[in-house]
């Protein structure tokens, strides 16, 4: 979609909204369109096209034809857009109902979603009802979505279009093609669900995101009708957790700390529950460990879990049992192997630093964005151009451009005063005629599901489900949103409480009254545990992973440390030094990149691009078939053959070359534990 395109769809919708009995498809064509070449065909199929355009942004083109003689005559129809078509209704919220709102829109970091939660309340400050407000200490958590199959499923399910996809069969271990419906999408369990029907089988199903082998395919030229009051939260509520069971894994002394605490038997097992499970360990079947090892048993519910936690310990850990998490440790240890050895790519990045992700129809943000800004500025008169571009995320040049085209646009062979009327002489923007494009449309059904599935997500934290603001902005914006909120249901986040209650409350205690923390902390990726004097600054979440935000005293800078991980939190008696303040922007960065990290240069499969924001990536390109090459700074290069297996064929080292060698060498070494491995678990 073209800038021109654009500004004749500008036009068109400004013409049949101020239209009361509707304009002739050749009025628009010689006002509008001023279309004197193509054919009645040819014009015919671009105004249906940009009808269909105007739909999709919420705009409900009426078709008017008089009654009597002739009133099926295409040249006698009229077509208008009501007035009132689709806009938002006015949401006045309270200072407390904003704060939650926010909160639920920060919620979606970088998924389709995220974008979806900021156009939605750009709309709600376009029409005047979001007000400023301070978030309060320790509650800031975030929903990291399952990558890149996540917005694709989404899309589709919006849209209502199947889709395929290769899926590991849990019950034989292998790949199988599938064809599904895609009715919703949901956390359960610590994993994100897919629940559908699968036209194969002819039955609904349920798929766990993690087990999808290849990219999602959207088959956008067939449709389905999903279920009637279809609620993905409910199905998932009656999903059985599955049972525990015990693994046998065979690790290097004095190594894996981590894992050596949740063991059940063993060396360093935990005390609680070793002696009631030793005999059941003792019993697995087996030779003894090879010298220098310990054998641990290791409690799990699903093989996949473990399995991706299992390979990232590459040599230093093999399954003795059971099969099936034996060949998923295999199966992501021979991805990365694989994709490791395979043809290396041209390394080059654009100038300009990352390169934007491929999208479809970009241009269309364009047109969405200045629907917005138009009551924006109507609503926030004489703001200066640079905050304005701000607002909206975009550089002070490309908000100019779109000013440029809204002053051009207006009412078909109009007058001056029948333009839209916008100055910016003096950096400070103001609107004077605004043609009835004073409120925005409702949401969409991504801006719907992406606030709503947020306020539900926070009902998990009592902090914020206390008070009624939680449940007062929930009821406002359900009626605000109206059909569309409905499909909301769709779609279920993860909960958001911390495992670890009393480790975050006395963090948010520390916070609030600038005391000093001592702590203890374990590090897998240095498989040590150290002892710290931090000064709390905030807390944060991704999922029910809660971080704190510190300056460490020992590294002499900013930290982030899982509270999952802290195994003793309490105060020193010393306040905080106030030598550090948090990061400025949110969300929180988990790693904060220093001048003297290494700077490395990864290759992401298709279903990893993701990781490239998840590492904050300096630079990126894109690659054929949907890869990209990444630059991102590492402060420990010893964890990254780690990294390259947990993700299992999704990522790979390519310079440093010398990194991108030991990580070659660190994946051989882990596969040949498994050469006895038969192909795939037994049934």
């Amino acid at each position: 979609m073209s800038a021109s395109r654009t500004e004749r769809l500008l036009n068109l919708l400004i013409a049949l909204l101020n239209t009361k009995y509707g304009l002739r498809r050749s009025e628009l064509r010689a006002k509008v369109y001023r279309d004197t070449t193509s054919s009645d065909v040819a014009f015919g199929r671009m105004f249906e096209r940009d009808k269909g355009e105007l739909r999709q942004f919420g705009f409900d083109v009426e078709t008017v034809t008089d009654q009597g003689w002739g009133s099926d005559d295409p040249a006698t129809t009229r077509y208008r857009i009501g007035k009132e078509s689709n806009r938002l209704p006015d949401v006045s919220l309270t200072p407390e109902e904003c704060t939650v709102l926010i909160l639920a829109a920060q919620l979606w970091e970088h998924a389709a979603l995220g974008s979806a939660a900021v156009d939605a309340v750009r709309k709600l400050q376009a029409a005047g009802g979001l007000v400023d407000a301070e978030l309060p200490v320790g509650v800031q958590p975030r929903i990291r979505p399952a990558g890149q199959a996540f917005e694709d499923l989404v899309a589709a399910m919006h849209a209502q279009h199947p889709v395929s996809f290769s899926y590991l069969a849990g019950s034989t271990g292998k790949d199988q093609e599938r064809l599904v419906e895609p009715w919703g999408l949901g956390s359960r369990f610590g994993q994100w669900y897919l629940v559908g029907h699968d036209r194969d089988r002819g039955d609904k199903r349920y798929f766990r995101l993690s087990r999808l082998t290849s990219a999602v395919t959207v088959l956008d030229k067939e449709s389905f009708t999903p279920p009637a009051g279809f609620n993905v939260r409910a199905e998932l509520a009656a999903l059985a957790e599955l049972p525990v069971q015990t693994a046998v894994v065979d690790v290097d002394q004095g190594r894996l700390l981590g894992l050596r605490k949740r063991a059940l038997s063993g060396p360093d097992a935990a005390p609680e529950t070793g002696a009631a499970l030793e005999a059941g360990a003792a019993a697995e079947p087996g030779e003894q460990p090879a010298a220098g090892r310990d054998r641990l048993a290791v409690p799990f519910r699903d093989a996949e879990t473990l399995g991706e936690e299992l390979a990232s310990y590459g040599p230093r850990a093999v399954v003795v049992s059971p099969p099936e998490l034996a060949a998923a440790v295999r199966r992501r240890l021979a991805a990365a192997a694989a994709f490791a050895a395979a043809p290396v790519p041209e390394v080059a990045f654009p100038e300009a630093g990352r390169a934007a992700r491929p999208r479809k129809r970009t241009s269309e943000d364009q047109l969405k964005r200045m629907l917005q800004l138009v009551p924006f500025l109507v609503h926030n008169q004489g703001l200066h151009i640079s905050e304005v571009a701000a607002r909206f995320g975009i550089t002070r040049k490309a908000l100019e451009d779109d000013l440029r085209i809204l002053i051009c646009s207006g009412l078909p062979e109009g007058y001056p005063d029948d333009l839209l009327d916008i100055q910016w002489d003096d950096d400070h923007v103001f609107i004077t005629q605004d043609l009835d494009l004073t409120r925005p449309v409702r949401f969409t059904v991504d801006e719907a599901c992406a606030l709503l599935t947020g306020l539900e997500t926070l009902n998990g934290l009592p902090e914020l489900a206390e008070g009624g603001a939680l449940e007062s902005v929930t009821l406002k914006l359900m009626a605000a949103a109206g059909e569309e909120g409905l499909k909301a249901a769709s779609l279920s986040g993860p909960e958001v409480a911390p495992g670890n209650s009393a480790t975050l409350e006395t963090a948010r205690a520390a916070i609030r009254s600038g005391a000093q923390l001592h702590l203890k902390y374990f590090s897998p990726q240095r498989d040590t545990v150290s002892e710290r004097d931090v000064d709390p600054l905030r807390l944060y979440s991704l999922d029910n992973t809660w971080y704190l935000e510190a300056y460490c005293h020992v590294a002499g800078g900013l930290r982030n440390f899982r509270l999952d991980r802290i195994e003793d939190l309490t105060p020193n008696g010393r306040p905080s030094a106030a030598t550090a303040s948090p990061a400025d922007s949110f969300p929180v960065k988990l790693f904060t990149p220093n001048d003297d990290d290494t700077l490395v240069v990864v290759q992401l499969a298709p279903r990893g691009t993701g990781l490239a924001d998840d590492y904050y990536a300096e630079r990126t390109a894109a690659l054929p078939g949907g890869g990209l090459l990444a630059e991102i700074r590492f402060g420990s290069t010893d964890w990254l053959p780690m990294f390259v297996a947990q993700h299992g064929g999704m990522v790979r080292i390519l310079q440093p070359a010398t990194l991108a060698e030991a990580s070659r060498q660190w994946l051989a070494a882990a596969l040949t534990q498994y050469e006895d491995l038969p192909d795939r678990p037994i049934d």
